[in-house]
């Protein structure tokens, strides 16, 4: 049974602007609807030619058409769909690693809560770089201005992050405070890293071939200029009508194959909500600072009172 709340969303969402993309496709059905007025009005004006045509043959059009617009719809959701799992690795690994440092590395407060600040800058980083920013203030609150500086200096932020967790983990090594087995499996967790991100930057750098787009474009084009033609016997004064009717799904499937390509783009409505997903690693590795402390703090207050 429908719920009242499934039903307000419905209605919510059929007459939604906000994150839609009908602005961005209105003036081009606009377009369509002129095109489609004037072939009207020089239909009505000239009786020596017969503007008609069968049909039949958009019919078939139509079908080759709307499997094309489900590929291209396809091929941006998949593209968006594997960022979001290489984003998901992301939290995934810098939970392992927090977890791995904080478990097996340095029994030291100060180290600790460096290390935990270090992986939480990770995701902030990564979520600029992909976004072609060097404004960090996210990360300014995680590791102060100076820190900040060298990052946003490196010419691949994301790598300065990790080389500065990699050298914390052997430092800890070399002073014999971690285990070399214990370093090996952190090291792991670390270099994941670098592969969720690099997966990330072949999507971003990676853009569906520019001739597939350009094909496309020019058979919807085609379609929807030719279609008042077939529509004249048929609907008569209301052929602009139904041609943006008709054009209005296939323009807003086009554009979200579009809008989804670009999963870190903030300038495109599908993107992934990578500062709500920076906050929730950077809340739940601060969380477990916490409870780390926290439990050591207690082990300390015990021991000394035995």
């Amino acid at each position: 049974m429908t719920s009242p709340h499934d039903l307000r969303n419905f209605w919510r969402e059929v007459f939604a602007l906000r994150g839609s993309v009908t602005l961005q496709v209105l003036p081009r059905v606009l377009t369509f609807g002129a095109i489609a007025a004037a072939i009207w009005i020089i239909n009505e004006l000239t009786h020596e030619f017969d503007f008609h045509l069968a049909v039949a043959p958009y019919e078939v059009a139509g079908a080759v058409l709307g499997l094309l617009l489900v590929l291209r719809t396809n091929a941006g959701y998949d593209r968006w769909w594997e960022a979001r799992k290489l984003w998901g690795g992301i939290v995934n690994q810098s939970r392992n690693l927090a977890i791995s440092g904080l478990s097996y590395g340095p029994n030291d407060p100060v180290w600790q809560a460096k290390f935990v600040r270090w992986v939480a800058a990770f995701p902030n980083v990564a979520r600029c770089s992909l976004r072609g920013e060097r404004d960090l203030p996210a990360v300014v609150a995680l590791l102060g201005k100076e820190e900040t500086s060298r990052i946003a200096a490196g010419g691949h932020m994301p790598t300065v992050v990790v080389l500065t967790l990699a050298q914390m983990l052997r430092q800890a090594m070399d002073d014999g405070s971690l285990d070399r087995m214990a370093f090996m499996q952190i090291d792991k967790e670390r270099a994941a890293l670098i592969d969720h991100i690099g997966g990330c930057e072949r999507i971003l750098k990676s853009p569906l071939p520019r001739v597939y787009a350009i094909t496309i474009r020019r058979f919807i084009f085609l379609f929807l200029a030719a279609l008042p033609f077939a529509l004249l016997d048929k609907v008569g004064l209301v052929t602009p009508f139904v041609t943006m009717f008709v054009a209005y799904p296939i323009l807003a499937l086009d554009q979200t194959g579009v809008e989804l390509q670009q999963p870190f783009a903030t300038s495109r409505l599908g993107h992934l909500p990578l500062d709500e997903i920076s906050q929730t690693i950077e809340k739940n590795l601060s969380d477990l600072l916490q409870l780390v402390q926290e439990t050591t703090d207690d082990v300390s207050r015990e021991s000394s009172a035995s």
